[in-house]
């Protein structure tokens, strides 16, 4: 095998499929970068055998073949090439040459017919949607996953799809964070999970447009997205997913409108007394006209009023800070609605079309 490149965009291929690369495995083949240059295009493609991502490298073959290179010694010698012309040579014995102006590199490549190569998914039906926006609706809902492996379908988002309809849907036991999009056209209804750690991946490698698209394709087991000369395929997470739309409830006693860069500020210097070990509250004193935000930690306090518009029944409640910030950080809206029952169940901050909706559960405290 023989093909030159450009060093950039052979980093480009790299950065892309190296999100795929496993960091602990005991198949060595594994822990390499694949390059097939069987065919017309060349083909980058890692696979640690949950996620598998390959993607097109743009440049010459000038010899066909196909190898298997140690993902983290090539994506060092590449990041210290200069920018310029690369050209990757494999012999019959896998020894492979890595040349860019006077530097030459010879490392051990492996037999690439070894490597797992990624799932053929069928391309019949399709969900489309902005990759903008996908990567939007994940950094809106990514942080309500569960960190702990104990109830495995808490560590993957819900991806439901209703007629013209896409929502993805995380929750930790602690907070719901559900974010809802309308599509360009109907599809067939479906419900799945995919694994929080796939979905950040993907987000990554989208691009900022609004107008670049992504394409979903479903079989058992699996989920494949299709952008620009990138393919993405995670495998699901088997399990239902829970009802949270019975979790949310739509009765309340107090709502109050707030200006949101306002509270995240006012959160903000609250953390200032806050360590993780401590794990302190904020408290809420929810008046007519007035939110007075405290906290009281062994290294001091803080109490600061904001202005708000509140109709209802005054309420006292308490939440984790972090959990209130990130979910109104998800948000863009200039001010937001909360909405309350009382001082011991959750509160859920959501728009009038219900785009987003966030529920936290109060915290108890003296």
């Amino acid at each position: 095998m023989k093909i030159i490149c450009s060093r950039n965009e052979l980093m480009k291929s790299i950065n892309i499929v190296n999100k795929a690369v496993p960091v602990r495995t005991t198949m060595p083949v594994m822990e390499c970068i694949l390059i097939d240059a069987t065919s017309e295009k060349i083909r980058i493609t890692a696979n640690d055998m949950d996620l598998g991502i390959e993607t097109t490298l743009v440049g010459q073959i000038i010899e066909r073949g196909i190898i298997a290179i140690d993902a983290r010694m090539l994506s060092e010698i590449t990041r210290k090439l200069p920018e310029s012309e690369i050209t990757i040579e494999a012999d019959e014995n896998f020894l492979t040459t890595i040349s860019c102006e006077k530097a030459v590199f010879r490392i051990t490549g492996m037999d690439g017919d070894d490597f797992s190569r990624i799932p053929l998914i069928g391309r019949e039906e399709c969900v489309e949607i902005s990759q903008y926006l996908f990567r939007e609706m994940i950094r809106q809902t990514i942080f309500s996953i569960s960190q702990n492996d104990t109830n495995k379908i808490m560590t993957g988002e819900l991806l439901e799809i209703n007629a013209d309809a896409l929502r993805l849907i995380s929750l930790d036991g602690h907070r719901i964070s559900i974010r809802r999009s309308t599509l360009e056209q109907e599809s067939v209804s479906r419900r799945v999970i995919v694994p929080g750690k796939s979905l950040s991946e993907i987000s990554k490698i989208f691009s900022g447009n609004m107008e670049d698209m992504v394409q979903i394709y479903f079989e058992k087991n699996l989920i494949m997205f299709a952008f620009d000369e990138t393919i993405v395929v995670s495998r699901l997470i088997d399990g239902e997913y829970f009802n949270v739309d019975q979790m949310i409830s739509r009765d309340y006693e107090t709502m109050v409108t707030v200006n949101r860069r306002e509270m995240i500020d006012c959160i903000d210097r609250s953390l200032l007394f806050v360590r993780e070990e401590d794990k302190k509250p904020i408290i809420l004193n929810i008046g007519d006209g007035r939110m007075e935000i405290s906290i009281t930690s062994r290294m001091g306090s803080l109490n600061e009023d904001i202005p708000v518009e509140k109709s209802g029944k005054d309420i006292r409640i308490a939440f984790n800070p972090k959990f209130m910030m990130d979910a109104l950080r998800a948000i863009e809206d200039e001010n937001v609605d909360i909405y309350f029952v009382n001082g011991r169940t959750p509160c859920v901050i959501r728009d009038e079309g219900m785009s987003f909706v966030y529920l936290i559960l109060p915290v108890n405290f003296v």
